[in-house]
């Protein structure tokens, strides 16, 4: 059993090293924290992880931290964090991300910048700091950058484009890795102020094209269900937020056909000023 474990522990991390497109991995049910990305009324400060334009959408101080236990292994702990601060000049946003143990770990720290450029389209950029330790091995570091778009067509329907690491960046001994390029492309229709529905093809690259679908929807005014799954992994993903005064709390689970659970807990805070 402890074989297996470690197996497990290790498979993410080389898949990681060997692409790199991110060296902070997404959580199993990364698709989650994202959710309303192509939406103008159901995006948060975690849409920025989808589309960075999304950030213009963020209307007050927001903050929020994300925890996730890979397949319920301490060892493979997910953490992510974001902050973001509406300006009259456009909207900026720290996001922080870390994965890992002891022995093994890698972490991420961004800088994002987006605004609108009339009604119909908002875009942003963000730039990653990407950091990777081994013991024993040492450590690597390298700069990312990703560009994005959102396009409102309707006050109902909305799409964009999200790329990764368009220009590569080389790491490592002698400067002999890179960054991988991922394009995402997504749209999402707003039914109601209630529900949404949200589709993107991501391609990476040297690795087959994805497919992520995802719904929201709000139950109550304190209480809405998101769930999603991804193609490329076969994972899917389910979660509850709840809701009181500035607060929300997610219970979040991802659930991969092999290695089982990956359980989450999520919180946001915005600034509304609400009673």
């Amino acid at each position: 059993m402890r074989n297996i474990k470690l197996l497990l522990m290790v498979l993410p991390f080389c898949a990681s090293h060997n692409l790199y497109a991110q060296l902070v991995r997404k959580p199993v049910s990364s698709s989650y924290a994202g959710v309303g990305a192509y939406s103008a009324t159901h995006s948060d400060v975690f849409s920025v992880l989808s589309n960075t334009a999304a950030l213009t959408k963020v209307k007050q101080f927001s903050a929020g931290v994300y925890g996730e236990q890979r397949f319920m292994l301490k060892e493979l702990m997910h953490y992510l964090g974001a902050f973001a601060l509406p300006t009259q000049s456009g909207n900026f946003a720290v996001t922080t991300a870390y994965q890992g143990g002891s022995y093994m770990n890698d972490y991420q720290i961004g800088l994002a910048y987006a605004r609108s450029l009339g009604k119909t389209i908002d875009i942003g950029v963000r730039f990653n700091y990407n950091g990777l330790k081994v013991n024993g091995y040492g450590n690597a570091s390298a700069i990312g950058m990703e560009l994005g778009t959102v396009l409102h067509f309707t006050e109902k329907l909305h799409g964009g484009l999200q790329v990764v690491n368009p220009v590569s960046s080389k790491f490592g001994i002698n400067k002999q890795e890179k960054f991988a390029s991922v394009y995402s492309l997504g749209i999402g229709y707003e039914a109601s102020e209630k529900f949404f529905v949200s589709t993107a093809f991501v391609k990476e690259e040297d690795k087959a094209n994805i497919v992520q679908a995802d719904v929201q929807y709000k139950i109550l005014p304190f209480l809405q269900l998101r769930g999603g799954v991804s193609t490329g992994t076969t994972s899917y993903w389910l979660g509850v937020g709840l809701g009181w005064k500035n607060i929300r709390l997610d219970i979040v689970s991802g659930y991969h056909n092999q290695l089982g659970l990956s359980p989450g807990l999520m919180i946001i805070y915005e600034n509304n000023h609400q009673p």
